[in-house]
């Protein structure tokens, strides 16, 4: 039944063959990847406006010129990252860039910074489509976790059934936003330019009163909650190897094709809000009162609210197309287990799937889906990945020295230092806010990836053949725990006997009655071999057979294979009727450390009972 409900969710397995017909066109992976790009514009001015508004409704002027500044960093970001993807076609993300660079640890942070950054698009993005989707409809607010939930649980199973699959469903929607945006966008400017402005309701005419002063610290803080609109334009130098050949053209063209996108819906939403008068408030966004002063309550307004919700919907794409693949890169490094190395049935990386909808949901169960509760934990893993892609790239130029590599490396020179720059402000004026909870997080994320790897080496050591080869057998003793003589018995030791060497059947004596009974039955099906008897006068099963195993595991060349019979219950709640003794003496055996080096096989012989 659960094989038939994830066919029926997620679809049949593809043949590996069908991996290059996976990848998509530049309209399709606009789509995917720019999604959390573009969401940003929903609630990019509204962070600035946010902290703005702390000295006073006159600060919020300021909003529109904040927004230019970050709109001309977004430039500069996206020219150093279109240097990259064409340096590396494969796929040019920040950890791999910085391997290829700046070394081991340096790809390690950015690593690490990335996976938090994605696990954030996701809980952000879905919080802040949320958040849109109750403006219009208060009556949801108070389910606003359990939507959250269920539109994380679509989204992963729509990513769990390929790269196809998802670009089918979330383009129409993408592009339905970007139109949405743009005829707000012109009709606000339309009704600004022939002073038709509409007038702002009676509250929001109200002066905010002032509760902080206007100073650098606040303006850097409003230019740091709006760098927000940067998060995800890294997404397609990360993305590179699911665009068609020629990836590295394509995903250039589609880069500047999204900036451009990107900063004028933003700059727009931006200047309205400035025009209009429009402030934050609770229960309602920015852009939900901007397009109720452009359009009122027309049919109009709800299809902007429902592209916006859509949009931050659809932007938590983007961390499920790039987090597995990260995982998958850290993971064929040594860095992360290695199950997220592995391709599924639908030719995507599940298991990076599953665990970002996993940490993802818990985000928004512990902040209860409210975006500027986790607005100050993104956008600082981004940026030190940022600073550390380009930097790397800087490195690669000077290095290789191909013809124009003063120039590319000034590109990406720039970009390192804008986004360092941007860094540093992030990090200081969100750090009581949230982000020192990502700059602790991300060192411990390093210590853990650091010690996975240390483990895996530590496992190749000791399974190499070069140092210490086994001994070949010399001699083979196979043991048969026996608790009664049934047809599981007889069938384990029948496949005993065809291993060969000295066959050794044991029993533990528990009771006496049972173990007289148990010897009958033994002379009639097995009279030529001996059983042996333990005895056990404290009643216990498991430490006698351990014991009495632990005697013929002397030497090397010696090797003893322990043959379990047990059988296999029909139903899975059987298995609570039964003492499960073979199932303990499994453990008990796999887990004896002082057999280390020695030469023990554990065999486990089913049974099957009919239902």
């Amino acid at each position: 039944m659960i094989g038939t409900v994830r066919r029926w969710l997620i679809g049949p397995p593809l043949p590996t063959k069908r991996m290059r017909h996976e990848r998509l066109g530049k309209a399709q992976a606009l789509a995917i990847l720019s999604s959390d790009a573009l969401s940003s514009t929903a609630y990019a001015t509204e962070e600035i406006l946010l902290v703005l508004v702390l000295a006073g409704a006159g600060a919020t002027q300021l909003s529109l010129p904040l927004a230019i500044a970050i709109s001309i960093l977004l430039f500069i970001v996206a020219s150093s990252y279109y240097q990259t993807v064409h340096a590396y076609p494969a796929g040019g993300g920040a950890y791999l860039v910085t391997k290829d660079n700046l070394g081991r640890m340096p790809s390690l942070v950015a690593g690490a910074a990335l996976l938090i950054d994605y696990v954030l698009t996701v809980a952000v993005s879905i919080s802040a489509a949320v958040a849109a989707l109750t403006s219009a409809f208060p009556i949801l607010y108070p389910e606003r976790v359990l939507i959250a939930l269920l539109m994380i649980a679509f989204i992963t199973i729509i990513n769990l059934r390929g790269v196809r699959e998802t670009g089918r469903v979330f383009a129409l929607p993408t592009y339905f936003f970007i139109a949405a945006m743009y005829l707000l966008i012109l009709v606000g400017l339309y009704r600004v330019l022939t002073g038709n402005t509409p007038a702002p309701p009676p509250q929001e005419a109200l002066t905010t009163t002032a509760v902080q002063q206007l100073s650098l610290f606040l303006i850097l803080r409003a230019f740091a909650s709006g760098c927000t609109a940067l998060t995800g334009i890294e997404a397609i130098a990360d993305g590179v190897p699911i665009f068609k050949p020629p990836e590295g053209h394509n995903a250039g063209k589609t880069l500047l094709v999204m900036v451009t996108i990107l900063s004028s819906v933003f700059l727009g939403i931006t200047f309205l809000s400035r025009h209009f008068g429009v402030l934050p408030r609770e229960g309602e966004t920015v852009v939900s009162q901007i397009a109720r002063l452009v359009f009122d309550s027309s049919p109009l307004y709800y299809v902007i609210q429902f592209a916006t919700a859509l949009i931050l919907f659809l932007a938590a794409n983007t961390g499920y197309s790039d987090f597995p693949r990260l995982s998958m890169w850290m993971a064929r490094d040594g860095f992360l287990p290695r199950q997220f190395a592995n391709l599924g049935d639908r030719l995507v990386y599940s298991n990076g799937i599953i665990a970002l909808g996993v940490l993802a949901s818990t985000l928004i169960v512990l902040f209860q889906a409210d975006t500027h509760a986790l607005i100050p934990l993104y956008a600082v893993g981004v940026f030190i990945s940022f600073t550390l892609s380009q930097a790397s790239m800087v490195r690669r130029w000077w290095r290789l020295r191909v013809p124009g590599w003063h120039i590319r490396a000034f590109f990406n020179g720039v970009g390192a230092v804008s986004t360092g720059i941007v860094m540093l402000i992030i990090a200081g004026t969100k750090f009581i806010y949230g982000a020192w909870l990502v700059l602790i997080l991300i060192p411990l994320l390093v210590r853990i990836f650091l010690a996975i790897r240390e483990h895996y080496d530590h496992v190749a050591e000791q399974l190499t053949v070069e140092k210490r080869p086994p001994a070949p057998v010399k001699q083979h003793t196979v043991i048969v725990p026996v608790g009664d003589v049934h047809r599981g018995v007889l069938k384990a030791m029948y496949y005993a006997q065809a291993l060969g060497g000295t066959l050794k059947p044991v029993l533990v004596d528990t009771n006496a009655e049972h173990t007289a009974r148990v010897r009958q039955k033994w002379q009639r099906y097995f009279p030529d071999i001996e059983l042996v008897i333990i005895p056990s006068p404290y009643r216990s099963v498991i430490g006698p057979l351990v014991e009495f195993i632990d005697d013929h595991v002397r030497e090397e060349g010696h090797y003893v294979t322990v043959v379990i019979p047990e059988f296999v219950t029909a139903k899975w709640w059987h298995n609570f009727l039964h003492n499960q003794t073979a199932w303990a003496l499994r453990v008990a055996l796999l887990y004896r450390r002082n057999w280390q080096g020695r030469f023990r096989m554990l065999t486990s012989v089913p049974f099957y009972l009919a239902r």
